[in-house]
């Protein structure tokens, strides 16, 4: 069964379609293609996979393919120059569309690609993992990595479309399947509690891979964002809420080195210490806490950060977080379990005995 969900953002609109085999179905993605140059963008361990499939697609269009390796080390200023410069090298116009097929580095490198090749071209995405399909192919957020920062080089710039089918996650490992389950999670804690109570109700089914249940997280997962992104595109108010867990795990990623952790896996950690700041500050229990940790735990996430990363290390690289606002640490924390808020008004030795203790 296809799903059809609409991003509303005026001249930038556009439809996200889930389902089972969406990839093959010629007829829908022809639909979104007005171009005959096309660019596939994906990693080699996806191509083995699906690059065929999408390929019999463009056999009338002059389609070139750029294949990354996997992981987050691709995603840097040398792949997004070799990207370019390959579809320079291959006369790609104003009027190509490109397409990330792929998890999420993927998509942010391809997009924002697309985003600068020659000042914008068309793109689509192709999420092939969950935390892509739930997340990062929604919403227009594209951008690289710096040594320093994660995704601090980047654009807002928005797909023609997003075809996401779910049977790929049948091909995902369980570790990169259950990591995007913290972005799932994500949506249940920030803003529908009884999305939460039914993830928490159906984790059986999620874990089994069953076609229904894989379709519905999907599709509650994108309409919650796409609401959200809807209200607010460039991320100047309630949009921020979506980083829940984002500022503790983006400095675990930068302080372990990319990729050594996934990036689901610093959110899920990251998560449980803004879950243990929420606590400190006098707005969750205990009770409400632990029942998230043996969500996290069922799902094989970690739930507590390396205990090799100081606060130290931590307050240095959350310091350059984009969210923050003349130097203070902005965070995102939650008053109940679906209501989140986003603050630097709190004491700094609350933040401080976060980062201390590492577990809840």
């Amino acid at each position: 069964m296809l799903s059809k969900i609409n991003v509303s953002l005026k001249s930038r609109s556009y439809p996200i379609y889930i389902g089972d085999e969406v990839l093959a179905d010629s007829q829908l993605i022809s639909s979104a293609i007005d171009s005959n140059q096309v660019i596939i963008v994906t990693d080699s361990n996806v191509a083995k996979l699906y690059l065929k499939t999408v390929k019999q697609h463009f056999l009338k269009n002059e389609c070139h393919t750029f294949i990354l390796s996997p992981g987050e080390k691709s995603k840097n200023f040398v792949e997004l120059e070799r990207l370019l410069s390959f579809m320079l090298e291959n006369n790609t116009n104003r009027r190509a569309t490109l397409i990330a097929l792929g998890g999420g580095v993927v998509g942010d490198l391809a997009g924002f690609a697309a985003a600068t090749y020659q000042r914008g071209i068309n793109y689509i995405q192709m999420p092939t993992t969950l935390l892509a399909q739930v997340d990062s192919s929604v919403g227009g957020k594209t951008a690289i990595n710096l040594p320093l920062g994660k995704n601090m080089v980047g654009a807002f710039y928005q797909p023609q479309a997003v075809f996401i089918d779910t049977s790929t996650l049948k091909t995902l490992p369980n570790r990169e399947f259950n990591a995007g389950m913290a972005e799932v999670i994500k949506y249940g804690l920030i803003n529908d509690a009884e999305f939460l109570d039914w993830i928490e109700n159906h984790i059986t089914d999620i874990l089994a891979l069953k076609n229904n249940t894989l379709n519905y997280i999907v599709q509650r997962s994108c309409e919650n964002k796409a609401k959200i992104v809807s209200i607010d595109e460039l991320e100047q108010g309630v949009r921020t809420i979506l980083n829940l867990g984002h500022t503790f795990g983006h400095a675990i990623e930068t302080a372990l080195g990319y990729g050594n952790w996934l990036h689901g896996e610093a959110v899920a950690a990251g998560t449980m210490m803004a879950l243990s700041m929420s606590w400190r500050l006098g707005f969750l229990h205990k009770e409400q806490i632990e029942g998230i940790k043996s969500l996290l735990i069922r799902l094989s996430l970690p739930i507590a950060a390396p205990a090799q990363i100081t606060p130290q290390q931590f307050i240095a690289h959350m310091s350059k977080d984009k969210k923050n606002i003349d130097g203070n640490i902005r965070l995102v924390l939650l008053k109940n379990i679906g209501a989140a808020f986003v603050t630097s008004d709190y004491l700094k030795e609350v933040l401080l005995e976060t980062l201390e203790n590492h577990d809840f």
